[in-house]
């Protein structure tokens, strides 16, 4: 018995979707795939909080870099509103102008009425400011209108700011306004914060998101209907955050937020983190964690169902293969290393390959019982036709009368053949088989010789393809034989000797018999009697056609045509034993 261990190699097929290999990768993939959504939506929820941190966390960051602007206009605006109660006497104009010099931030005061006409203003006033179009500007209206404080870009003088609070009288109506010019250039945001992101820049917007003053002014370069957009967010109190690319195209990221009112606000630009910053890191590290942890337990389950039910699998299977070949002496030893239930089906393959070798020893035994049988059988027809070959040949001597001498001496050839089919089959290493060339040498040689003795020399050859006939189909084909050599001796040789020459071929599908002798040919032969009848007869058995038709050299010759026989291959008796019928091989 052969032990079916790790000498035997055999190379796995390739993995099918159907396999269990595939399904439980996918029924462990389903198993752990809440961890995943968990994760992702964990990640997506810290990727939101980033967000909103980023976005406060920018905008303390821009109104950081204003501190000291939104001090000035908060102490501007106090100054102003110190000052609207006080009326238009002789000393307003030089109490004006002394806050003027004191105060550096500031480069004009004045006083409007409540029509909009100046009444007084400190020296080196600007002229924008004491137009007399004042009273048609959109800040002196808006004062008009009830607003307590505007802050506005000069029209006519773009390097300065406008900073107005309304007057009232006691009982609140419109009294006129007190305004101060403040130039831009102090109004310049300080970016040298450390809490401020690397390489910020910021600045100071309208209220349509103009740039007053900034840091940098290429780093604000960008769409104006963006600008514009954050500075309506912002005045609706919702978030102001967006992201562009400055004239240089790098992208930054833009905070804005309301400095003084609806009027003047302050942008920051950062650059944008990268790919690689710890902003985009962070979240994705908070889902590659979960998917790492998933991959190790997919791939640890993927490899423990290997070594524990897919490899014993795929062993018991190439042992059900080896069996499938016939070779029933392995044994899946190698697992009883295996589980408890692999365990249980190996013993059982182990027990059908017990099973299926003592059923094809019983079965051999049979086959050699029943061999030796046929061939005694065989020997023993031979030997009963031969006893009856020679009582004919007996009796044809004995009898005086031709006709009578030559109808006994053909049946005697007829028995002559089919004993020699029996004495081939018995004598064969299969007696189900007999080998074409052999069987047609010595059956001429036969009928040659058996007619030696009594008439002119004959001389034969044979030239025969080998092929393996079944009994069923060589006993018509000797029969044939037999009557087309019998009719060659009779009407060709008689009184003159000759030569005969015996041809078999085998042509795909179809094989030819043809027996030519160097006669006179057809020209006296009987088409009608015993000979031709029986030929035509054992052709059709064979599903085939006898014909007879001159040599091209003179003569005649006797030709059969016959669907080639099948024979069984070499595997007939191995695969018989295995219980299956042996396919049929041309």
């Amino acid at each position: 018995m052969v032990r079916f261990g790790r000498a035997w190699g055999f190379r796995l097929g390739r993995p099918s979707v159907h396999g269990i290999r595939f399904r439980m990768g996918l029924a462990m993939a389903v198993a752990l795939l809440p961890i995943l959504v968990l994760s992702a939506i964990q990640t997506q929820a810290e990727f939101r909080r980033q967000a909103e941190d980023r976005r406060i966390d920018l905008q303390l960051a821009a109104e950081r870099s204003a501190a000291d602007a939104k001090a000035r206009i908060d102490s501007t605006v106090v100054l102003l509103q110190a000052l609207a109660p006080e009326g238009a006497g002789l000393y307003c104009e030089p109490r004006l102008t002394a806050l003027v010099a004191r105060l550096d931030a500031l480069s004009a005061l004045h006083r409007y009425s409540a029509t909009g006409e100046p009444v007084c203003a400190s020296r080196s006033s600007d002229d924008a400011v004491t137009s007399p179009e004042v009273r048609s500007q959109a800040w002196y209206q808006r004062l008009r209108k009830g607003e307590d404080v505007v802050i506005a870009r000069a029209p006519d003088a773009p390097g300065s700011l406008i900073v107005a609070v309304r007057s009232e009288r006691p009982l609140g109506a419109f009294q006129g306004a007190v305004a101060a010019m403040i130039p831009l250039t102090a109004l310049q945001p300080d970016i040298h914060d450390p809490a401020l992101p690397s390489g910020s820049q910021a600045a100071l917007t309208d209220a349509e998101g103009r740039i007053l003053v900034s840091t940098d002014p290429s780093a604000f370069a960008v769409d104006g209907e963006e600008t514009a957009d954050w500075t309506r967010n912002t005045r609706q109190d919702e978030a102001a955050l967006f992201e562009a690319r400055d004239a240089r195209g790098r992208k930054h990221v833009f905070a804005g937020t309301a400095l003084a009112g609806r009027d003047l606000f302050v942008l920051l630009a950062a650059p944008a983190p990268g790919l690689l910053s710890w902003a985009r890191l962070n979240p994705i590290g908070a889902f590659l964690l979960p998917l790492a942890a998933w991959l190790i337990a997919f791939l640890a389950v993927m490899l423990l169902s290997e070594r524990i039910v897919i490899r014993w699998l795929v062993y018991l299977e190439r042992v059900a293969a080896i069996y499938a070949r016939g070779r029933f002496s392995v044994r899946p030893v190698q697992a009883e290393h295996a589980p408890a239930e692999i365990r249980v089906l190996a013993r059982t393959l182990g027990s059908l390959g017990d099973t299926i070798t003592r059923r094809d020893k019983a079965l051999l035994d049979s086959l050699d019982e029943k061999d030796a049988l046929m061939r005694e059988i065989h020997h023993r027809v031979k030997n009963n036709l031969q006893i009856i070959s020679s009582l004919l040949s007996m009796q044809q001597r004995a009898v005086a009368d031709p006709a009578a001498r030559a109808a006994l001496g053909d049946t005697r050839q007829r028995i002559t053949a089919l004993a020699l089919i029996y004495r081939t089959l018995y004598q064969s290493e299969d007696i189900r088989e007999a080998d074409s060339r052999t069987f047609l040498t010595e059956l001429v040689g036969q009928l040659i010789a058996g007619e030696a003795m009594r008439g002119p020399l004959v001389t034969s050859s044979v030239e025969a393809d080998a092929i393996i006939i079944d009994p069923d189909r060589l006993a018509p084909v000797a029969l044939w034989l037999v009557e087309a050599v019998s009719n060659a001796q009779k009407h060709a040789f008689a009184g003159r000797g000759g030569d005969l020459q015996v041809r078999f071929r085998v042509m795909g599908e179809t094989s030819v018999l043809e027996v030519q002798d160097d006669g006179p040919g057809m020209a006296d032969r009987d088409t009608a009697g015993v000979g031709r009848t029986l030929m035509s007869a054992f052709a059709k058995q064979l599903r085939g056609q006898a014909e007879m038709v001159e040599a091209p050299g003179g003569g005649s010759i006797a030709r059969l045509t016959f669907v080639t026989p099948e024979a069984p291959t070499a595997a007939h008796s191995a695969e018989s034993v295995a219980g299956t019928p042996p396919p049929r091989a041309r």
